[in-house]
């Protein structure tokens, strides 16, 4: 892989049926029978809180291979407040295309854009193996705790990482994921209508599913 074998660009709305076609084939099975993470990113687009600056596709030879879009969340401070934080997801590389190092780079020149534009720290739920790569760490290592877990409960699955230096430095309190992404759940008549535009395939109930 070189630099001239990709670019990342800002998704444009003539990506949309690509992007959650990827997003779809890409989390099809593996965190529940079927998915539902490319409707949540196309509800997401329309959230207050999606940050457009930070929405971008990766592509290779002319096809777009990867995708990944920024919201805005917060940390209820125990202090009292509000931190402006941020969260990312879903992120996606086309599974010809994993395990190749470009789910890393797309990541890491979000973050560097996020950066860019002022956000102090990010968070997100997933697997330390893979985002360890990329800088994050166990969100409990700066006091944060995440929103309804009871107390002693496995939070390995809860990360996060600073984008500037400090930013977090004496704070504790709770984060909460941001509404948009339980658009399924809260809306499930209009997800099975967007479904159902979709090529059908089968739901399998698998090991490792968190459902």
């Amino acid at each position: 892989m070189t630099k001239n074998d990709y670019i990342i660009r800002l998704e444009t709305k003539r990506d949309y049926n690509k992007t959650e076609n990827l997003v779809r084939e890409s989390f099809w099975n593996v965190y529940r029978p079927g998915c539902s993470e490319h409707f949540v990113l196309k509800c997401l687009r329309n959230d207050a809180d999606f940050v457009p600056q930070l929405d971008f596709v990766m592509e290779k030879d002319g096809q777009i291979i990867g995708q990944i879009i920024f919201v805005k969340a917060a940390i209820a401070k125990n202090d009292g407040g509000v931190l402006p934080v941020l969260t990312f997801g879903p992120i996606c590389i086309e599974k010809s295309c994993q395990k190749k190092g470009y789910g890393k780079i797309l990541l890491d020149y979000a973050l560097d854009k996020a950066t860019e534009m002022g956000f102090g720290a990010v968070f997100i739920e997933g697997n330390i193996k893979f985002y360890r790569h990329c800088g994050l760490t166990y969100a409990r290592e700066y006091g944060i705790s995440y929103h309804g877990l009871p107390d002693g409960a496995d939070d390995s699955f809860f990360l996060a990482k600073e984008l500037i230096k400090g930013y977090l430095d004496g704070v504790t309190g709770v984060y909460s994921t941001p509404k948009g992404y339980f658009s399924a759940e809260e809306n499930p008549q209009e997800f099975e209508q967007y479904e159902s535009r979709f090529p059908i395939k089968e739901k399998l109930k698998l090991p490792g599913q968190l459902e």
